[in-house]
Parts: C-alpha cells; sequence; structure tokens
C-alpha cells in the first residue's frame, strides 16, 4: 500500500499534459520524439553553420573593395569618353554621406521589417519555402530581406532554387551576426544593381540624373529605389513612364510607413531631370572588334581601366552619316578608314546598331567584284607588266569559262591603264591566265586577305569573298608604297589611376611589291577616279581607287586613298539579294566622298608619286624583258611571303606557285596571237585617243582586214601619268 501511495504520489507530480501523452498511440510518440531531436540537431547545425560562415566573411574593408566585374571606359584618340562598357561602381559612400530619404526609400520598399529582424524574415522566408508547392512566383517577389539581398549579390548567382534559398539565409544570418545594421545597409547601398550597368546609389544617380547621389532629392531617391525590383523594365532611360509610376509607388509606401511626410509624399517624379544619354550607336561596332583584344593585350585583372584608341569622333560621326545617307533603301553599308600606319580613325558596321550588331566591317565575308582587280594587276605589273603596254579587249576562253564584259563589246587593242580605269574584264581574264592564278591568290595573301581564295578562273572578277577590313588593308599597303600595313585600334591601356598596362608598339613593316610595282598600281588606282568608273569618288583633290560589283548588283564596294587616309565602303543586303541600281561606282563611291572630305579636310593635298623607276630588266629590250635578272627579281614563299632579292641560291625559293611566263601579244595581234581584225580608225575611236576631252564617235563593228600589218605600240596621249584618256560611253559600260 505505501508503494502504492508512493506511485500515485510520484504520478501527481508529473509534467501538465503527462496523461494526454500516455494516451498517444506509442508509434506517435515516437515520431514526435525523434522529430524534437531532429529539429534540435538542425537547430545545432544551424548554429554551427551560422558560426562557421560568420568567421569566414571577409572583413567590411574586404567587402567594400570587393568587385565582381571590370569596368571599362573607352576613349577616343582625342582622349574624349566615347562609351562606358561593363559595371560602373561611382564612388562609394559611407553611412553618414548617403541621404536619409535615399535609405528610407530603400527600406520602405525593399524590407520595411530591416531594423527589427535578425537577417531574415520569417514571413518572407515561409513563403520561399511554399513557392515550390503552390508555385506561385508571384508570391516569392520580394521575399528576400535587404541582408539576404546582399549575401546573395555578393557570394551566390540569381538561381530560383531552394539550395540557394538555403545558402542565402545562411549568409544572411551570419552578415547580421557579424555586422551591424548600418554596416549592412552601407554595403548594399554601395552595391546594389540599378540598372544599364551601374551599381551602388552614386554610380546610378550619376547615370541618370548626372549628379553624386549626396544631392538626391525625395524624387530622385524614389526613382533610384524602385530599380532594384526589375532594373530594365523601370530604367528611366528604357522607360520614363514606367521608371515615374514605379517611383510613385515607392513615395506611396514611404508615407503609409511614416518615413516622409504627405508634403514630401507629394512630389512630382516626372518633374525630374534626367541625363541625356550620348551617341553611341554606331561606335559600338568598333568597341566589338576592338575590345576582345584585351584578352591578348592584357593580364587577367578585374581592375577599372581605360582604353585609349585610335577612333577619330569627328570621323566616325562622318562615316555613320555617309552611310546612313548613301545606302540604297532597304541595304546595309559598312565603311572602314585607317590611317597610313593602320590606325582605324573610323569604322561601321551597319547602319543601325541597335537594330542589328552584326559587324559587315569585320565579320562579313562579301564579294568585292572588280575590287579584287587590285591583285590581278598588282600580279601582273611584279611580273613585267607596265601601265602603258598594249593588251587587247577581244572574246577569250579559259577552261570553259568566257568573260564578258557589260556592254556585250570588246574595244580591241588600248594599254593595261585603259583596261583597268574602265575595269574590262576580258583584260583581267587574259591577265590573270597569263601569271597564273595561283600567283593572283598570292598576292591576295600578301595583302593581307585572310578568307578563303579560290583559283578557278573566274577568280579575277572577286568571285571570292573577303572582309571589308582586309582589303581597306590591302589597298593601304599599296598607298605605303607596296608595305605592309597592320590595322588597329588600341593605342594604350591605363587603369583609372593612370598606370599604364599597354602600349601599342608599331608593327615591323615588310615590302610586299617592289615601289615600282606600288606606284604603277597608284597610276591605275588614280586612273580609275579621274576618268574611269570611279569617278563619283572625287573630292577635289588626288584620290586613287577601284570600284566592285558583283552580279545582279548584290555587292557594291569602293575602296580608294588620298592623304593618307584609306577608306573601304560596302554597301548590299544581309540576304544577299540584289539591290536595284547598287554599282560601285554609285552609292559606295559617293559614300567614300562624303566621309573623305571631311576627313582629309586639315591634311596637306598630297599628289601621288606615279614616276616609276623601272629595274633595268624591264627596260632593255632583250630577254630579261620577259624574264628577268635573277638578282633582281622577287620571289615569294609557300606563304606568299616576299624574298628580298640578293639572296643566295639556298635562300631564294622557287617563284611563285602557278606563275607562267609566255610572251604578250605585240601591237597588232590579239590574245591568241593572231592579226587583229579592226582597222587604225576603229582603234582610234575606241580607245578615244583621236578626240579631245574624250568624246569618242559611236563604234562600229570591226571590218575583217585581209593581211594587217603589225604597227608600232601607240604612244600615251593622256596629259600625264595617271590619266587615262576616257573612252566613249558605250565603252565605259563595263562590270565595276
Amino acid at each position: 500500500m505505501a508503494g502504492q501511495k508512493i506511485t500515485r504520489a510520484g504520478r501527481g507530480k508529473r509534467f501538465p499534459g503527462a496523461e494526454t501523452w500516455e494516451k498517444m498511440p506509442r508509434w506517435l510518440r515516437l515520431t514526435i520524439m525523434w522529430s524534437a531531436g531532429f529539429a534540435a540537431l538542425a537547430v545545432i547545425f544551424l548554429l554551427l553553420a551560422i558560426a562557421f560562415a560568420a568567421r569566414s566573411l571577409p572583413s567590411y574593408e574586404e567587402l567594400k573593395a570587393a568587385q565582381t566585374a571590370q569596368t571599362i571606359v573607352v576613349r577616343a584618340a582625342d582622349g574624349s569618353e566615347i562609351v562606358e562598357l561593363g559595371p560602373s561602381y561611382g564612388e562609394w559612400l559611407d553611412k553618414e554621406e548617403i541621404p536619409e530619404v535615399m535609405k528610407q526609400a530603400m527600406i520602405a520598399v525593399e524590407d520595411r521589417r530591416f531594423y527589427s529582424h535578425f537577417g531574415v524574415d520569417i514571413w518572407r522566408t515561409g513563403g520561399a519555402l511554399l513557392e515550390p508547392i503552390f508555385g506561385s512566383r508571384s508570391r516569392v517577389a520580394g521575399t528576400s530581406t535587404i541582408t539576404q539581398q546582399l549575401a546573395r549579390n555578393i557570394f551566390l548567382n540569381s538561381n530560383r532554387t531552394m539550395d540557394r534559398k538555403l545558402r542565402e539565409a545562411v549568409l544572411a544570418l551570419a552578415l547580421e551576426a557579424k555586422f551591424d545594421k548600418e554596416q549592412i545597409l552601407e554595403l548594399y547601398l554601395n552595391k546594389v544593381y540599378f540598372g544599364g550597368g551601374a551599381y551602388g546609389v552614386d554610380s546610378a544617380s550619376r547615370k541618370f540624373f548626372s549628379h553624386p547621389a549626396t544631392e538626391l532629392n525625395t524624387a530622385e531617391a524614389a526613382i533610384i529605389a524602385g530599380l532594384v525590383k526589375a532594373p530594365s523594365r523601370y530604367s528611366p532611360t528604357a522607360d520614363v513612364d514606367a521608371a515615374v509610376g514605379r517611383a510613385q509607388v515607392v513615395l506611396r509606401l514611404m508615407r503609409e510607413q511614416g518615413r516622409i511626410t504627405a508634403e514630401q509624399a507629394s512630389v512630382d517624379p516626372s518633374a525630374v531631370k534626367l541625363k541625356q544619354e550620348t551617341g553611341q550607336n554606331s561606335v559600338r561596332y568598333f568597341t566589338d572588334w576592338a575590345l576582345p583584344q584585351l584578352d591578348i593585350l592584357l593580364p587577367n585583372t578585374l581592375e577599372p581601366i581605360e582604353v585609349w584608341t585610335t577612333i577619330d569622333v569627328g570621323m566616325q560621326n562622318t562615316a555613320t552619316a555617309a552611310i546612313k545617307s548613301n545606302a540604297p533603301s532597304g541595304a546595309q553599308g559598312a565603311l572602314v578608314a585607317l590611317d597610313r600606319d593602320g590606325a582605324i580613325r573610323a569604322l561601321v558596321g551597319g547602319t543601325d546598331y541597335v537594330t542589328s550588331n552584326f559587324n559587315r566591317a569585320t565579320v562579313a565575308q562579301r564579294q568585292p567584284g572588280s575590287a579584287w582587280k587590285l591583285f590581278v594587276y598588282l600580279a601582273a605589273l611584279e611580273s613585267g607588266y607596265r601601265v602603258d603596254d598594249t593588251v587587247v579587249d577581244a572574246p577569250i576562253t579559259i577552261d570553259g569559262w568566257s568573260p564578258r564584259n557589260s556592254n556585250g563589246r570588246f574595244a580591241g587593242e588600248m594599254t593595261v591603264r585603259q583596261a583597268f580605269a574602265y575595269s574590262v574584264n576580258t583584260v583581267a581574264a587574259q591577265l590573270g591566265n597569263e601569271v597564273g592564278f595561283g600567283t593572283v591568290a598570292s598576292m591576295a595573301r600578301r595583302f593581307g586577305i585572310t578568307s578563303d581564295i579560290s583559283t578557278f578562273p573566274s577568280m579575277v572578277l572577286g568571285s571570292s569573298e573577303v572582309r571589308l577590313l582586309d582589303m581597306t588593308r590591302a589597298f593601304a599597303s599599296v598607298a605605303a608604297g607596296g608595305m605592309s600595313v597592320e590595322p588597329y585600334g588600341i593605342v594604350k591601356v591605363t587603369t583609372s589611376g593612370g598606370e599604364t598596362l599597354y602600349q601599342h608598339e608599331k608593327s615591323r613593316e615588310v615590302r610586299l611589291v617592289p615601289d615600282y610595282v606600288a606606284t604603277q598600281m597608284t597610276d591605275l588606282l588614280q586612273a580609275a577616279v579621274q576618268t574611269g568608273t570611279g569617278r563619283a569618288a572625287q573630292i577635289g583633290r588626288p584620290v586613287a581607287g577601284k570600284t566592285g560589283t558583283t552580279s545582279s548588283n548584290k555587292d557594291g564596294y569602293f575602296v580608294g586613298f588620298s592623304s593618307g587616309i584609306t577608306t573601304g565602303v560596302w554597301m548590299g543586303r544581309d540576304d544577299n539579294k540584289a539591290v536595284g541600281g547598287l554599282s560601285g561606282g554609285r552609292a559606295p563611291a559617293q559614300a567614300f566622298a562624303a566621309f573623305m572630305r571631311f576627313a582629309v579636310k586639315d591634311r596637306p593635298v598630297e599628289p601621288f608619286n606615279t614616276d616609276t623607276d623601272l629595274p633595268e630588266w624591264q627596260i632593255e629590250p632583250d630577254e630579261e624583258f620577259y624574264y628577268g635578272d635573277p638578282d633582281d627579281y622577287y620571289f615569294i614563299d609557300e606563304q606568299g611571303n616576299l624574298i628580298e632579292p640578293g639572296r643566295g641560291a639556298g635562300e631564294a625559293g622557287p617563284p611563285s606557285e602557278g606563275v607562267t611566263e609566255r610572251p604578250r601579244p605585240q601591237p597588232g595581234e590579239g590574245a591568241d596571237g593572231e592579226p587583229q581584225a579592226v582597222d587604225d580608225d576603229f582603234l582610234e575611236r575606241a580607245i578615244g585617243s583621236g578626240n579631245q576631252g574624250g568624246q569618242g564617235t559611236r563604234s562600229q563593228p570591226p571590218q575583217q582586214q585581209p593581211s594587217p600589218q603589225p604597227r608600232p605600240s601607240p604612244q600615251p596621249t593622256q596629259p600625264g601619268r595617271g590619266e587615262a584618256p576616257a573612252l566613249p560611253p558605250q565603252q565605259r559600260e563595263q562590270i565595276y
């Protein structure tokens, strides 16, 4: 009995609810016990994780200095800023420097219980945990506290996963354990992303309002605070109305939470004066080409840098206007301008970067048409031809291919200068066949063409696709007297503090062709502009250049140079469809002229040196006239590089692949060596040698001559070198 009483007495002292506990099924009691144990363990692990994370966190000063990406300021040749890329962090503002209204605006819209929670808002976290169950994405928007957002911005990514949310919560708790509220708010306001590449309130204030964040007023603070939720949607530079509407929401929340007075909340965000964005349209084509080179030029660094470039702002703007105003309707256009040392002064890759960022100046490969004849004639001049030599415009068939001129006519005998000036296709085909199509391809490689090159006969008319930048480089090398020109766009790279990280050094010049070849080529190019297909490119000072038009008017080219500036222009459609009326001698040549008038206006007039000092092997009428003296001849190696004369036999290497030496047609003979079936009167009328001012009469069908006698080569009738006598209008209608 005593034992029973003791038992009863013990039972009387049991904890409240003991009877209920005893009445529970055994499995339920075990479940509760195990759950409590796991919960206790979870709390212990959580506390340990928080403690470990807090100890592992960087110091406050380290967090202030940390940046997640690099800011790049791109400057023009004169030092002016043309574009800023990457994130901008502005000036770091201490908590005392940040306007109170900016703090209150951010807390009101992003975390109203910021000062009362310990890093995680239970209600918001609960919403995040329930998201996978209910699938309510809208519910999760804004679930993270300011501390959680800071943890995500610094240490994590933006993936919407449960794992990331849990790590975010742990890091937020650790931040709150290590730093006080004001420090956390300072870090957040200096690091949060506000859109447009702006990180931090100072950067955002400067970007949108053109003044530092220390000068923010209530309306401006509301606009900035409203950006965090969706920077791209509410950006004042993208959608003013959306930005103003969001700012009004922020002002209402601030008023409801008692953070500002009714009078302060009555401000009008729409009255805020926004910063006017400067035009950064076409120059982005240049930066897209130039800035990837930094990966090679610089060591790995996240430090803000300034990139000093070769771009001339005036030339760039003029180039953009020239392309837009001259490109045919529905067509695109591109322009590249190189200075004599290879510096890119202007680069336009399309009519509108916003609409299409595809760079047609540096990436697109299009057929250059007759602009490709530059390499045909360079090869011919190097093999021994001279600008005053006689060639024959006559029917020709090469491996089943029969080129024709656009007018369907043949002018008979003419000089090399005339054939080039009027872009005679049959003569180009003859020259290419004579020197070898492989030699023409090697010449193109030598002058910087990097795309694939066909060696089929039709390649002499520009059937191989090329890049505009490469073609412009090739013409610039001719302008440089046959010396190589290496295009470049970056002059130097410095840190924001002025330390030089990279400095451009002049590339080693390589002689591509003998100077007499470059001089004669300049002679031909000048003739093409003075009296030939490129007359629309004239600008009132010496200009040398070449037109190019592909079949069915799909592409139009003009590339030329004057006063140290070489400019290439392309026009056409991206879908490669024909453009009505497009030809190299029209819109591209007109755009070239419009640009060059501005580009060279402050430069002295530079007449071309077309006085050619020929080597003896080209002057003396012996067998060296055709084959040259081995001591004077220039050869190329397998890569198309020039081998200087005078080297030993073991150093020289073989001549260019595909070069075939054969005697050229003599005066009075056709391309096949047969008597020329035209009389002198017809020739004089065809080439204009007997007419003043280049006016010829309508050519008549050639009359058969039973036994024509060879006659001396006609003497040049032009006033001076570089100027071809004008052909009659019907003879000018070549494919160009």
